[in-house]
């Protein structure tokens, strides 16, 4: 119990806090409030640009949040209201009671944090990956500004924010922004040690005459040049793949922060099939179900309905049919690309759907196995030869329900105790993310585009045989090992 403590308090000593500016950002007020801007409630990926933020804050580990909201609290509680997604305490501070150029705004809030805060506009998207990475490179003492690269084809509204002069990876001093492409301008999005919230009685105010904030901003800007001038501001910049930053500042820009969020949609296993056609394609479609506002789990079982319905036309056993069939089932895997995009996108991932996306998957292949297998048989009807067909179907039938049951077995040791030795464990790893790729259903259409759909049934009947027999080779020395 005393370790758990002395746990809790380690986090509350680190970056577990964020403050966020609904109405502004952190170097300037907002351009614009006419019926063509964007704002806090505005739709990225079936998200508002609020909820978005909340909810990747709170994947990242953020344990508790303090909005400083103007007129339209009462709208983003609604907003932030709908479903039950989040789960850490969020505060309400309105601005007309906290002013945000009131230094005692700012040493309220400092009691409120222990250790540092990060302190974010919500008109950006952001990936989780960026704020793992700053709760994970926090020094003490030292405050943090994420920078994102200037373009040079971006409107006025979004220069707003001063461009960094850097050396040695630490802030130096901003400046104003210029055209050229390759600067590095700060984004709405820094980490401050508690101390700098609430600094010596004195210090702000002898300072005051020489900043460049307008009247009523947060003066973050003040706060970091007095920082950087002891060499205590470090440089963070959004470039990497798991890292990146997108200002939304007009509809252009919300299109690509919009692109930018689905780009970084990936399963944890995906075929060449899945990647570049897939994907692709589901991307439409996911955008359609989020309209529509379809859950995961209903999207599921639309692929499972179609996949069904793909294994009737197999059963019909003409060429025609067979086609058909074939593209449906291929329009069925990318239907099941969609129910992880949906969960991801509006973090409504859970165990159940997990499992019930992979258990549909199995009966989705062991209805096509099976309707491929009374397609060929009642195209050899009347022949010597036509139980082949149908021994094959049950084999592929009988090797795919014992191959679900034991990669469920395999999860579980995964999950519980462990392998019994490192080679296992990469072969379940191998095996696992190779099972739960779809781009066998590519390989069903080249067959029946060549009427040869019986000698799939050779290969799926011999392939999961012999999957189910290496999955049994893999658990059985660690089964034996837990018992």
């Amino acid at each position: 119990m005393s370790e758990r403590i002395l746990e809790r308090g380690a986090e509350l000593q680190g970056l577990s806090t964020a403050i966020l500016l609904t109405g502004t950002g952190l170097f300037g007020e907002r351009v614009g409030r006419g019926l063509t801007d964007v704002g806090p409630l505005t739709t990225i990926g079936g998200l508002s640009l609020f909820q978005r933020t909340v909810l990747t804050l709170q994947r990242a580990g953020i344990r508790q949040v303090i909005v400083l909201a103007g007129a339209d609290e009462e709208l983003l509680k609604h907003a932030l209201a709908r479903g039950t997604r989040v789960t850490i305490p969020v505060r309400w501070m309105p601005v007309r009671e906290f002013p945000l150029d009131d230094l005692r705004t700012w040493e309220a809030l400092a009691t409120e944090v222990r250790g540092f805060c990060l302190i974010a506009g919500v008109q950006s998207v952001f990936s989780k990956g960026l704020i793992e990475h700053l709760r994970q490179t926090v020094r003490d003492g030292e405050a943090l500004v994420v920078t994102r690269e200037l373009v040079p084809v971006e409107p006025a509204i979004a220069r707003r924010n001063p461009a960094v002069a850097l050396q040695q990876g630490r802030l130096v001093s901003f400046h104003n922004q210029t055209t050229a492409e390759g600067y590095q301008v700060a984004a709405d999005l820094v980490v401050l040690p508690a101390n700098i919230l609430s600094p010596p009685n004195g210090t702000e105010n002898a300072e005051r005459p020489d900043t460049h904030e307008p009247s009523g901003a947060v003066p973050v800007r003040r706060w970091l040049e007095r920082a950087a001038a002891e060499g205590r501001v470090r440089i963070v910049p959004a470039v990497a793949p798991s890292l990146w930053y997108r200002d939304v500042w007009d509809q252009a820009s919300a299109a690509v922060a919009e692109k930018t969020l689905f780009r970084s949609l990936k399963g944890e296993a995906e075929g060449f099939v899945d990647r570049y056609f897939n994907r692709t394609v589901s991307r439409l479609l996911t955008r359609i179900f989020l309209l529509m506002k379809c859950s995961p789990n209903a999207i599921t079982l639309i692929a499972t309905a179609v996949g069904l319905l793909s294994a009737v036309g197999f059963g019909l056993g003409t060429y025609q049919a067979g086609i058909i069939a074939a593209l449906l089932f291929q329009f069925a895997a990318v239907i099941d690309c969609c129910d992880g995009e949906v969960a991801r996108l509006t973090f409504t991932e859970s165990p159940f759907g997990a499992w019930l996306d992979i258990a549909m998957d199995n009966v989705v292949h062991m209805a096509i196995f099976a309707g491929i297998a009374c397609g060929a048989y009642v195209r050899q009807a009347g022949s010597e030869h036509a139980w082949i067909p149908l021994a094959l179907g049950a084999a592929a039938v009988f090797g795919n329900a014992m191959s679900f049951w034991l990669v469920t077995k395999a999860q579980k040791i995964g999950a519980t105790k462990g392998w019994s030795t490192p080679s296992r464990a990469a072969w379940s790893d191998f095996i696992l993310k190779n099972v739960a790729s779809r781009d066998f259903s590519v390989v069903v259409f080249l067959f029946a585009l060549l009427d040869r759909l019986d000698w799939f049934l050779w290969m799926a009947a011999i392939g999961s045989t012999v999957f189910w027999l290496l999955m049994v080779w893999v658990i059985r020395p660690s089964a034996q090992a837990r018992a």
